[in-house]
C-alpha cells in the first residue's frame, strides 16, 4: 500500500503543523465548560444545579460552588443510576445508549461509565491528534504501510432492556470508520472473542501474517503477547517477523518495570509513547517520548480540575472532604499531587477519577500519573505512595539486576508490617539483603515512613513468586487479559482474596 502509505505520512505532517500552532490553555477549559453547561442547562441536573444562572456569573466560581465533588458511588446513587435505567435528559441531553464497563484496579464490581456521541467524536479526534506525532518521529516510509495492533478488550457489546455495555473499546469499534478498518488488527473476529488465552492464541498464530507497525495496549498484556509470539514461532526477537515495528503505544500501568523484558523481545530500539485514556475520556498524550510528561488535552470536552492531595482535602481513607478546594489548569504547580476532577460531554460532572496527576511542566500542561487516592499504605501514619513504591522497586531491581515487572503489595495490621511480593522468574541470591536494600531506600525516600518505621511499623516481609501466578491469580477473578491490571496496593478485602489465592495455589 505505497500509495496509501505517503497519503498518511503527508497527512501526519499536515496535522502535526496544525496542532503546533495551537495555544492551549485557561481560556480553552473556560470555553469547554461553557459549551457543557449550554448544552445540559434543560436537563435535570443542570436544573437542579442552576446551569443557566451559573452561565450569567463568573462561570469557573459559580460552578464550583453549585456543584459538589462526587465519587463514582456518590454520583451512581443521586445521578446516574436513572441514566442507566434509560431515563431522558437527566445528566446530559437524550438519552445514553452506551455504558463502558469499567473495574479500574480496585477490584470493585464494574462501573458503568456513560459513552455519548459527543464523547466518542472527541475519543476520534484525539486519536487523529496522537496519530499527528508519528510525523515527529522522523520514520522510515515503509511505516507508513503498516497496521495498528491494539491488545484490548472484546469488542462484543451486551444488548440491555434500556442499553448497550461492553468494553469502551468495544463502543470505539461500533463506530470506527469503515476506511480505518484495514489498517488495524486482530480483526473483527478476534477482537470479540471474549475469552483471553483465546484470543492470545489466535494472535499468536496471525502473527507472521501481519505487518504491525504500532502496538497499543496495557505493557502486562501486550509484553505477554509478544513473548508467546516469540515462543511459538521461534524468533530471535519480534523485528524477525514485524520489521517497521517502530512505536509502542501504552497506558494505564507504570511503565519503567516493563522496559527491560521489553527490551529482551526487540533487536532495536522501539518509541514508547504514553498515554491517559480512561473509559471516562481521553484525556493527555505523551507528544515528544525523549519527555516524560503527557499533553493535557484542554479543548477536548473536558473540563478538568486538580485538587492537591493533602490531609486538608482528604481523609485517612482517602475519601474526598467537603471543604476540599479544587484548581484550575491556570492554578496548578509543578511537583505537586493532584486528585483529578473531571466534566465531561458524557454527563459526567466534577467527578472525581481516582487518579493522582502531577505536573511536569506546568506552563506546557505536561503531567504523569502519580498514583491513585486509595492506592497508598498507611497502617501507623507511613503515607507510602504508589509511586514510592514504585520508584524504590525500580532501584532495587537495578541494584540487583533482578526484573520484578509484576508485584503487589499489602499491610498486615495484625502483623504491624508491608508484605511484598515480588514477580520473577530469576534466582534471588540473598533475599533478605534485597528486602533490607529495599526498605532502607523507601526509609530515604518518604520521611514519614522512616519515622513510622522507627517506633512503631515492624520490617518488610518478602515472597518471592512467578510472574504467571499474578496472571493465574487475575484469571481466578476474571479480570484477565484487555484492560484489567493487577492491583500494586492491596486494600483489606483484597488482601484476603490474594492470600487465600496464595495459600490454596
Amino acid at each position: 500500500m505505497p500509495l496509501i502509505g505517503r497519503f498518511l505520512k503527508q497527512t501526519t505532517a499536515l496535522s502535526y503543523r496544525k496542532n503546533a500552532k495551537k495555544t492551549q490553555g485557561y481560556k480553552e477549559q473556560v470555553k469547554v465548560l461553557q459549551y457543557l453547561l449550554s448544552k445540559s442547562k434543560t436537563t435535570k441536573f443542570g436544573l437542579a444545579h442552576n446551569f443557566s444562572g451559573i452561565l450569567d456569573e463568573d462561570i469557573v466560581y459559580a460552578y464550583q460552588r453549585e456543584v459538589p465533588i462526587m465519587d463514582y458511588d456518590s454520583f451512581y446513587n443521586k445521578w446516574l443510576r436513572y441514566s442507566i435505567l434509560g431515563e431522558k435528559d437527566n445528566t446530559w441531553r437524550g438519552r445514553i445508549k452506551y455504558y463502558a464497563l469499567s473495574s479500574g484496579t480496585t477490584g470493585s464490581p464494574s462501573k458503568r461509565i456513560p459513552v455519548t456521541s459527543a464523547m466518542i467524536r472527541s475519543f476520534q479526534k484525539s486519536s487523529l491528534r496522537q496519530l499527528s506525532i508519528l510525523h515527529s518521529l522522523d520514520l522510515p516510509q515503509s511505516f507508513y504501510s503498516t497496521t495498528v495492533l491494539t491488545v484490548g478488550g472484546s469488542t462484543k457489546l451486551t444488548y440491555k432492556e434500556t442499553h448497550v455495555e461492553g468494553d469502551l473499546s468495544g463502543i470505539l469499534k461500533k463506530h470506527t470508520s469503515f476506511v480505518a478498518t484495514p489498517f488495524t488488527k486482530p480483526g473483527a473476529r478476534i477482537s470479540g472473542v471474549k475469552d483471553w488465552n483465546k484470543k492470545l492464541d489466535l494472535m499468536v498464530e496471525k502473527a507472521p501474517k501481519w505487518d504491525i507497525g504500532i502496538i497499543a495496549g496495557i505493557p502486562s498484556w501486550c509484553i505477554m503477547l509478544l513473548e508467546r509470539i516469540i515462543e511459538r514461532h521461534k524468533l530471535a526477537s519480534i523485528h524477525d517477523i514485524w520489521p517497521n515495528l517502530y512505536v509502542y503505544v501504552h497506558g494505564g500501568v507504570f511503565m519503567d518495570p516493563y522496559v527491560k523484558r521489553l527490551n529482551q523481545l526487540v533487536n532495536r530500539e522501539v518509541d514508547l509513547l504514553d498515554t491517559y485514556l480512561a473509559s471516562e475520556g481521553y484525556f493527555a498524550y505523551q507528544e515528544d517520548p525523549t519527555k516524560k510528561g503527557m499533553k493535557l488535552l484542554l479543548n477536548n470536552g473536558i473540563f478538568f480540575e486538580f485538587v492537591p492531595f493533602t490531609t486538608d482535602n482528604f481523609d485517612e481513607h482517602g475519601t474526598i472532604k467537603a471543604s476540599a478546594s479544587a484548581y484550575t489548569i491556570e492554578q496548578v504547580q509543578e511537583g505537586v499531587d493532584y486528585a483529578l476532577v473531571i466534566s465531561t460531554n458524557a454527563g459526567l460532572w466534577r467527578y472525581l477519577i481516582g487518579d493522582l496527576v502531577r505536573f511536569t511542566n506546568a506552563e506546557e500542561n505536561e503531567l504523569v500519573i502519580s498514583g491513585r487516592i486509595r492506592q497508598f499504605l498507611s497502617l501507623c501514619g507511613e503515607h507510602l505512595s504508589l509511586e514510592n513504591i514504585n520508584e524504590a522497586l525500580l532501584q532495587t531491581s537495578s541494584s540487583f539486576n533482578v526484573d520484578f515487572s509484576e508485584f503487589t503489595i499489602y499491610a498486615d495490621s495484625e502483623k504491624q508490617c508491608h508484605c511484598w511480593y515480588l514477580g520473577t522468574k530469576q534466582n534471588i541470591d540473598d533475599p533478605e539483603a534485597l528486602i533490607t536494600f529495599l526498605d532502607n531506600t523507601l526509609r530515604e525516600a518518604n520521611d514519614d515512613y522512616d519515622s513510622a518505621r522507627k517506633y512503631s511499623l515492624k520490617a518488610p516481609e518478602m515472597k518471592i513468586i512467578l510472574p504467571s501466578v499474578f496472571y493465574s491469580y487475575m484469571a481466578k477473578e476474571k479480570k484477565l487479559g484487555s484492560q484489567n491490571k493487577m492491583p500494586r496496593v492491596l486494600n483489606k478485602k483484597q488482601s484476603k482474596t490474594w492470600l487465600d489465592f496464595i495459600n490454596a495455589f
